[in-house]
């Protein structure tokens, strides 16, 4: 049976594009979203979680940058092959004009480029296209109206606090105070380059917009395609996983190797409704699927560096373990509201920070040991001072696990003795066992302490974790609900898939949670916040997985197509999916639902390769 969900609706008279609408284009610093007809309405600077420029996608109000004909025109886009260099089609009725948006990625060492860049290239392909130019800065969250100015030979200028951004383009701009505006033609072989240059506290650097702009194109393009032929992944479902990786590639933070959950903030979980949080952010509970996941693809570099990140920034919490931390591994998250931006479609409030940072979660150090092991098994080292943390998350572990906690969903209020908890727990001390095993570290007179805690956790989840009567795990210790976080107990190792209890709880979640192909996280109202929200993304895949641990091959392809469908024409995925309708909810894209994609597909390939041939 599916459940009896109410979902809000969006007043019809809302022309706002779908969540699914954007596309997201990058440089591993920061992240920025373009609608379908061509309009930046979302960019922070200089990094992730800095406030925003353009926040369009937060209030009509607080900032965009728009290219787009004059006239009526219809749409198509597309990702370049390999890259997250984001081409959109526009077709009129006298021609056709193709822009090209990316952020520039430059590796050369003494590069005077700038902090960051935004280039956009359009070129008429057919006939003649007459163009518009909106470019209205909108920063701090659409608070600040910058100094505007033009400063010949560098650019359009956009001045506040220490902060610059320069728009250079060679077409005919005018400024009103408020933005920088204008419209141009462009005929068949013409074409014209728009860079944004943003700089903080320093000496500002523009970058040119004639030939070299389309250098810097072709080399950001090359740069993308030479990374991306490092993954080994060969499977039918290459292009989803080649897609979802780099999107986790955008999402990551090159200078210490974080991974964030979104580029976005208060995108909701239903339209209207108040579940909006800021993603900005990086989750450890995301550890251990998010190392597999570059592992077994092949990406050791980025294994490596966010290894560094789960051990090193989390050093101001150590050995007690936060829920998320910043890209740096700062906790002064605290959530603030932002009471002037209307929210995405009218959906307040709109968030900054995440009350997370507060709660407890007994995951995390299951997670991060998870991480630590996957990455060893994959034959590299550890060094002194890293298995030392990990001996020490243990002994938190061996202190901590019968204290209830908030759950890997951070469900607000009281906590609960969650069963996926002790789960994770138990996923600690079994993996921390399995290096000593392998000689990766020696736990001396810790090891009996972990046996008998580890023995201890099995005996509380199976004897109170599964309920008779529903035949099923379920979410609390001696509960009767169902939680989909449950399908991952095959993936991290505790039980095996073809045991009668992980079949039956299959099923149960399938039964309750399940709608359209789609699962859900819990049934409605289980947190006690307002009932209406859509699909959790990975938890299909979690299901998808579990298929194929179970060697049901054809029934987990023909899932991982459908789950699949419902991604953008892009092949990107929000948090979550509204059953019925197909759309996107949630902050887009979400890193959670692009790792859950190839782990259901390394499962896949996995499976196929243990059939019989």
């Amino acid at each position: 049976m599916g459940l009896p969900l109410t979902l809000a609706r969006a007043p019809t008279t809302i022309t706002q594009p779908r969540i699914e609408d954007y596309g997201i284009i990058g440089d591993c610093r920061t992240a920025a979203l373009v609608s379908s007809d061509g309009s930046i309405d979302w960019l922070c600077l200089p990094n992730f979680s800095d406030p925003s420029i353009f926040a369009r996608l937060l209030d009509a109000d607080a900032g965009h940058f728009s290219i787009r004909p004059t006239g009526e025109f219809s749409t198509k886009r597309r990702y370049l092959p390999q890259t997250p260099v984001l081409e959109t089609t526009f077709d009129t009725a006298n021609g056709s004009a193709q822009l090209i948006d990316l952020c520039p990625v430059d590796d050369s060492v003494g590069s005077l480029a700038p902090m960051r860049e935004l280039l956009r290239v359009v070129e008429c392909t057919k006939g003649f296209v007459d163009l518009a130019v909106e470019f209205v800065p909108r920063p701090h969250y659409g608070r600040i109206r910058p100094r505007l100015s033009y400063q010949r030979g560098l650019g359009w200028r956009c001045a506040w606090s220490n902060e610059l951004i320069f728009l250079r383009t060679q077409a005919e701009l005018s400024c009103d105070g408020e933005a920088f505006r204008g419209t141009f033609r462009l005929r068949a072989g013409e074409r014209e380059c728009m860079s944004l240059c943003y700089v903080a506290g320093d000496v500002a650097t523009v970058a040119p917009v004639d030939h070299q702009a389309i250098g810097r194109r072709d080399r950001t393009i090359s740069w993308w395609r030479n990374w991306l032929a490092e993954c080994q992944f060969k499977g039918p479902e290459r292009d989803a996983v080649l897609r979802s990786v780099i999107t986790l590639k955008l999402l990551t933070f090159c200078l210490s190797g974080a991974i964030v959950a979104a580029p976005t903030t208060s995108l909701p979980e239903a339209i209207g409704g108040a579940r909006n949080w800021d993603y900005r952010y990086c989750w450890l509970r995301d550890a251990g699927l998010t190392m597999t996941a570059l592992v077994e693809l092949g990406f050791h570099d980025e294994a490596s560096a966010y290894l560094d990140w789960l051990l090193h920034a989390t050093r101001l919490t150590r050995p007690k373990l936060g829920v998320l931390y910043d890209v740096y591994g700062r906790t002064n998250l605290r959530e603030r509201l932002l009471p002037d931006l209307s929210g995405y479609r009218h959906s307040k409030p709109v968030r900054v920070g995440n009350n997370a940072v507060v709660q407890f979660q007994l995951d995390a150090h299951g997670q991060v040991i998870a991480a630590a092991q996957r990455f060893a098994a994959a034959g590299y080292s550890l060094n002194s001072a890293e298995t030392w943390m990990l001996k020490r998350f243990g002994d938190v572990v061996c202190e901590t696990w019968r204290e209830a906690d908030n759950g890997i969903w951070e469900i607000p209020g009281h906590r609960r003795q969650y069963t996926f908890s002790k789960v994770m727990c138990w996923v600690a001390l079994n993996n921390l066992l399995c290096l000593e095993n392998r000689g990766v570290l020696r736990l001396g007179s810790r090891a009996a302490r972990f046996h008998r805690v580890r023995e201890e956790l099995v005996q509380c989840i199976e004897n109170r974790g599964f309920n008779v009567d529903l035949d099923s795990y379920v979410s609390e210790l001696g509960g009767r609900d169902v939680d989909a976080a449950l399908l991952m107990m095959v993936s991290l190792g505790y039980k095996d898939a073809r045991h009668p209890r992980m079949i039956s709880t299959y099923q149960r979640i399938k039964d309750e949670l399940g709608r359209d192909g789609l699962i859900y996280r819990y049934r409605p109202g289980y947190d006690g916040l307002p009932k209406e929200q859509g699909a959790f993304g990975i938890c299909s895949f979690f299901a998808i997985g579990h298929l194929a641990e179970r060697g049901l091959i054809e029934e987990a392809e023909r899932l991982f197509e459908r789950v699949c469908s419902f991604g953008s024409d892009l092949g990107l995925f929000g948090e979550e999916i509204e059953p019925g309708t197909g759309i996107s909810l949630g902050n887009f894209p979400q890193a959670f639902t692009h790792v859950g994609l190839i782990h259901a597909a390394l499962s896949i390939e996995r499976a196929r390769w243990r059939a019989p041939r």
